[in-house]
This record gives C-alpha cells, sequence and structure tokens, in this order.
C-alpha cells in the first residue's frame, strides 16, 4: 500500500514522541509499504521568528508570511526540522531523504488568499509530480518532505503542511493518509472526541465554530484528498503513533476517521 504521514505538533517537539513516530513509520516501510513522510514545524518557527523579533499573525489558522517569515521557514523546516526528521527515520533502521517542494520541481505553489486577505508568501499547491518519491521507493527510501514550494515567479511559498500532505497523497495515488497530531482528534461541542466524521459534518462544525485554528486546514485537506481519491483519511494523536502499522489490520480506538459525505 501506498501511505502519506503527516506530521506535526508535539510529535516535533519532543523527543521521545518524535522516536515513536520514526518507529512506526520505518516498520510500516519494512512491511512492504510504500511511505511518505510531510511534516509541519510551526512551533519550531514561531520560537525561532520570536528570537529574532518578530510575532506571528494567524488568519484562518495560516501564518501570515512576509519575505522574512518564508526566508526563516526555508531554514527551520527545510533545514532543521526536515533533517531531524530524517535523523529520526535512520536512527529506527530506515534509510529517509529529506526534501522540499521546491526540489525538483516536485510540487508548484501559486499565492493563496483567505477571506480577502493577502497572506503574503503563503502558497496552495497547483501542481505537484511525484517521479522523485517514486524513484525513493524504487530505492527502498523513505522521502521525507517540507512543506515549502516554489511559484511560477521563482519564489519559494510557505504551504500549510496539511495542505502539502493531502496533495502529496493525492498525487501518489495514496491508500491512506494519516495525520500524526498533538491533540487527540476531531472533539464536539462538548469536549468528546468524535471517532467517525464524513466531510459534511466537518463543515457544519467549521460553521458553527466548534472547530478553529489549526484543525481548520487540517479537515479542509482531509476533505480535499477524499475528493481526490485518497482511499482513507485518519487523524491519530502522535503519543499513540505505535498503533499506526495496524492501520488497516485492527480496529483502532483513537482519533477521527473522516470519510465521504454522500447525499
Amino acid at each position: 500500500m501506498t501511505i502519506v504521514v503527516k506530521i506535526g505538533g508535539a510529535a516535533l517537539e519532543d523527543f521521545a514522541t518524535l522516536r515513536k513516530c520514526a518507529r512506526a513509520i520505518a516498520e510500516l516501510a519494512q512491511d512492504g509499504h510504500r511511505v511518505a513522510v510531510v511534516h509541519g514545524g510551526g512551533s519550531a518557527l514561531t520560537r525561532m521568528l520570536k528570537q529574532l523579533g518578530k510575532q506571528s499573525e494567524f488568519v484562518g489558522g495560516l501564518r501570515v508570511t512576509d519575505a522574512e517569515t518564508r526566508d526563516v521557514a526555508l531554514m527551520v523546516l527545510g533545514g532543521m526540522v526536515n533533517k531531524k526528521m530524517v535523523a529520526a527515520i535512520q536512527a529506527a533502521g530506515m534509510p529517509a531523504v529529506g526534501f522540499c517542494g521546491g526540489d525538483g520541481m516536485s510540487f508548484r505553489a501559486r499565492r493563496k488568499h483567505v477571506r480577502g486577505s493577502d497572506l503574503g508568501f503563503v502558497g496552495e499547491i497547483c501542481f505537484a509530480e511525484p517521479c522523485w518519491i517514486q524513484a525513493l521507493w524504487q530505492q527502498g527510501g523513505i522521502p521525507v518532505l517540507a512543506s515549502l514550494a516554489l511559484g511560477t515567479d521563482g519564489e519559494y511559498y510557505n504551504v500549510n503542511a496539511d495542505e502539502m500532505a493531502a496533495a502529496c497523497a493525492s498525487a501518489c495515488h495514496a491508500d491512506a493518509l494519516i495525520f500524526l497530531t498533538d491533540v487527540p482528534g476531531v472533539k464536539n461541542a462538548d469536549g468528546t472526541v468524535i471517532p467517525w466524521l464524513n466531510t459534511k459534518q466537518a463543515d457544519d462544525l467549521a460553521a458553527e465554530s466548534i472547530v478553529s485554528g489549526g484543525m481548520l486546514p487540517k479537515l479542509q485537506a482531509c476533505k480535499q484528498a477524499l475528493k481526490q481519491g485518497v482511499g482513507r483519511v485518519r487523524i491519530l494523536p502522535a503519543a499513540q503513533a505505535e498503533s499506526l502499522p495496524q492501520f488497516y489490520l485492527t480496529k483502532i480506538p483513537c482519533g477521527t476517521e473522516v470519510t465521504c459525505a454522500y447525499k
């Protein structure tokens, strides 16, 4: 099977959780699955920007990105965070190669607008070419992708990692897209995790502001992936990443499975 795993939040910040996620990813690959990893790194980026005296502003869960912020994102996401993820997977026993969407013209971006706001160098994926990912699979490696892509103007754009993961899964015709997060799943109004959620229900939760912030682009990414033919989409807590290799074999009692809404 082809499986895209998106890692973000605490999984990238806490060494023990990162190691647990890396072991689960390596086990999937050792079981014969083609695995690609897409990572975020917003907390590390926010921390570096703060050290540089820049405050972060968000619109609809997306970071407003001027040229300086974009350059810091290239350094943090494409450099430090990417290589940290590569190292963790290789420590778990599988070869991994890190790159970003701008490498090999793998992913192209265009400027993204939200609610009429110009977010600066924030992009959305408009083209994906998975040949380099497939080449790594043929050599037995695990591609590790940072969420940055080039625009037709030659500029790098910061792309929401959930959106990048959905675009990667769609381009690779993935059987599954799994989000490993620092939350237990999508919660309803009383704070209970919803085990099964269709895309219509997800839209309703967003409209009623029951979900907000970073969960908004995540649910949009789930919807986009399903719409473009990805077989299954699930949000799982990274703290329980050891259940990941059993994803298709047993019923996993944690997280939220997102499904298509049928009329």
